[in-house]
C-alpha cells in the first residue's frame, strides 16, 4: 500500500459478495475466512509524496480476517 489512510472512511457501500467477488479463491488461499465482501468508501488519505487528497478507495473485508488490500480508485 503506497498510502496512509488519515481520516475516518465514510459512505461505505458493499460492491460484491461470495461468489460474485473474482478474487475469492485467491483470497481464502492467501487469508482464510469464508464471508468475504468486496467494499467501497471515501477517506482522507496521505500519498508517498506526503500530500493528503480526499479519494475513493475498494478493499475485501472477512469477518474475523479484517480488512484486507486497499486500492485508490480515484480522486475526489
Amino acid at each position: 500500500m503506497h498510502f496512509e489512510i488519515v481520516s475516518k472512511i465514510d459512505n461505505i457501500n458493499i460492491i460484491a459478495t461470495g461468489k460474485g467477488i473474482k478474487e475469492l479463491h485467491r483470497l481464502v488461499k492467501s487469508y482464510g475466512g469464508q464471508n468475504w465482501r468486496k467494499m467501497k468508501g471515501t477517506a482522507s488519505i496521505r500519498l508517498f509524496s506526503g500530500k493528503v487528497v480526499k479519494a475513493e478507495i475498494h478493499w475485501y473485508e472477512c469477518h474475523g480476517v479484517g480488512r484486507k488490500e486497499f486500492k485508490i480508485k480515484k480522486y475526489i
